[in-house]
């Protein structure tokens, strides 16, 4: 999966594997093989990718298909065990009813 990826992000940055590979001080080779997945790159690698391309290394590996890297700053609530799935789109639309009447 972080094949298809990297060339996704790299091609829709309008870069070659050259130019990628000089920006994350790796050789063209290491590129190429990971974008064919002929090898697997290094955690550090695959930080170095997410933090250059804004995206999260969970998006890289396919666990999930928003690119957005996860930020420590936002607010989290946590669900209570048991919510039903029905009540999601109820959280939602309360959600927004809060941020239009606190905008």
């Amino acid at each position: 999966m972080i094949g298809e990826r990297l060339i996704d992000l790299r091609k829709d940055a309008g870069l070659t594997q050259t130019q990628l590979a000089a920006a994350l001080k790796i050789n063209k080779h290491s590129v190429s093989a990971y974008e064919r997945e002929k090898n697997e790159p290094s955690d550090a690698i695959k930080i170095a990718i997410a933090e250059y391309f804004g995206v999260s290394v969970d998006y890289l590996l396919g666990l999930t298909d928003d690119p957005r890297p996860y930020d420590a700053s936002a607010a989290v609530i946590r669900l209570p065990a048991g919510l039903p799935k029905q009540a999601l789109a109820s959280l939602r639309d309360y959600a927004a009813y809060l941020k239009a009447k606190y905008k």
